[in-house]
């Protein structure tokens, strides 16, 4: 408790306690929403997965016992950091055997947060929880503690909308159909979004057998989300604005992205889960707008064959290319996936790299376009960089992004699909984004939407905006005077 100079009167500093799902996608935004929380009065307790930090530490090349992923992006700011184990060993490849993994998440991981919970809420009414959306928990261990639930949803409104109406899915027979196909119809009930096909659903609700460990986390996520108190969207209203206004008759419902690192510039929160290659000196030798970036983000996985049919549809297109190759994009039983040959093929205009820093990729004047997966953190950077994308999603919210960002906003081109992949569409497309007027039309379309998001974000903004209300919000509830 702290005086407040009106005789005697005191103010509990209000205390957040962030927990991000134990995926880089979903830590990179919560770490950079835990940095403006402190910035705004705000002590913050940030949790990682022991395992999610000894990648971090592995990839910084330090000793994870030393390791605070904060320690450069600390100013005045009270940001605490603490680690939680998600029940298997340090050693354990959660990426070979990602079922298993995702078992301990929904299974065995909840005991372990409530035994740190327990530890670091010390005082219930002066603390909010902040976690993913997509955690099994929240709301009843929220409950038991008696603090609010601040659920965190790192995609769009779209998809939270369309999770949060499962049930009018399965009503309406275009979901969870048991034993009988899914209609294939035009979905016009969805509160707040006007139309969507069913192939723009996200992959999980396209799937028929739904008894797979991540459908059971999703139905249980989405039970607890109906029991947050609140719901911060890494989005922009003006982007999603009907959707948003059906939310917000759910619950209070908060429009506060693009999070980003601060001046969309290297993170001084140390989030990267594998070490970053420098590619400036290679972007700086070409020439402005020639260079196409290939990155399908840190989880999803694509099979050998779609690679060989991306890989042979960049070669013959003769674009300049950065290619980003995790090394378990095929699997970590396969670290060298490309085609043979391929380095030698493509020597003099390619470069292929573990990992690197993507916002400074994409902010290079070389820059002319990204092949994507859609991840949301990726489309939400390529806008920002004002960077074209063509589009091929791989696994669960990705299709439903590619639908924004081809269909609506129409800032990108859709390549291929799963299992259907073709070199020459591969080359066609790259051609006509990378040096057609269908490329010129796109990096036109790209720069509205990047000033949609500038506007939302500066002074006086609906972002901006949304988030003072939210910090009003809670610093009343959570900060007693």
């Amino acid at each position: 408790m702290a005086a407040d100079g009106t005789g005697g009167r005191t103010k509990t500093k209000p205390h957040a306690v962030v927990i991000p799902y134990p995926l880089q996608g979903h830590v990179i935004p919560a770490a950079h929403l835990a940095l403006r929380l402190a910035a705004r009065g705000f002590t913050v307790t940030f949790v990682n997965t022991e395992s999610v930090h000894q990648q971090t530490a592995r990839a910084l090349g330090v000793d994870r016992r030393g390791c605070d992923i904060f320690a450069g992006a600390r100013g005045s700011e009270d940001v605490r950091y603490e680690l939680v184990s998600d029940g298997f060993p340090l050693g354990f490849d959660r990426s070979l055997n990602h079922d298993q993994f995702m078992e301990g998440v929904l299974h065995v991981l909840p005991a372990h947060v409530e035994e740190l919970l327990r530890r670091v809420v010390l005082d219930p009414a002066s603390t909010c929880l902040v976690a993913d959306t997509f955690f099994v928990w929240p709301a009843t261990l929220a409950r038991a503690l008696g603090v609010p639930y601040v659920s965190f949803w790192t995609e769009p409104a779209l998809i939270f909308a369309l999770y949060y109406h499962m049930d009018l899915l399965t009503k309406h027979g275009h979901f969870n159909s048991k034993g009988t196909k899914p209609r294939k119809d035009t979905i016009t009930y969805i509160p707040g979004v006007p139309t969507i096909e069913p192939h723009e659903l996200m992959s999980y609700l396209q799937e028929t057998d739904t008894t797979s460990v991540v459908h059971r986390i999703i139905f249980k996520a989405f039970e607890e989300a109906r029991g947050a108190d609140y719901v911060l969207c890494n989005t922009v209203e003006e982007l999603e604005p009907s959707t948003i206004a059906a939310l917000r008759a759910e619950k209070p419902f908060y429009a506060v992205g693009p999070i980003f690192p601060a001046g969309f510039a290297r993170s001084a929160v140390a989030t990267s889960m594998w070490a970053e290659s420098d590619c400036s000196h290679w972007l700086d030798a070409q020439p402005p707008g020639s260079v196409l970036y290939i990155s399908f983000g840190s989880y999803a996985h694509v099979t050998k064959q779609e690679l060989h049919e991306i890989a042979g549809g960049v070669l013959a297109s003769g674009a300049r290319f950065l290619w980003v190759m995790r090394p378990d994009i095929v699997s970590s039983d396969d670290p060298d996936p490309l085609p043979e040959g391929f380095g030698a093929a493509s020597a003099g205009r390619g470069l292929v790299v573990p990992w690197c820093c993507q916002v400074e990729v994409l902010s290079h004047a070389a820059l002319g376009g990204f092949l994507t997966h859609c991840g949301w953190n990726s489309v939400l950077e390529s806008v920002w960089a004002g960077v074209p994308m063509l589009c091929f999603p791989l696994l669960t919210d990705q299709f439903t992004n590619r639908r924004l960002v081809v269909r609506e906003w129409r800032i990108g081109v859709p390549i291929g699909d799963r299992g259907a992949v073709f070199a020459d569409e591969v080359r066609v497309r790259i051609e006509g984004v990378m040096s057609g007027k269908e490329g010129e039309e796109l990096r036109e379309a790209v720069k509205k939407v990047r000033a949609t998001l500038e506007a939302a974000t500066a002074h006086g903004g609906s972002s901006q905006r949304s988030f003072n209300e939210f910090v009003h919000e809670l610093t009343h509830r959570c900060g007693r005077c």
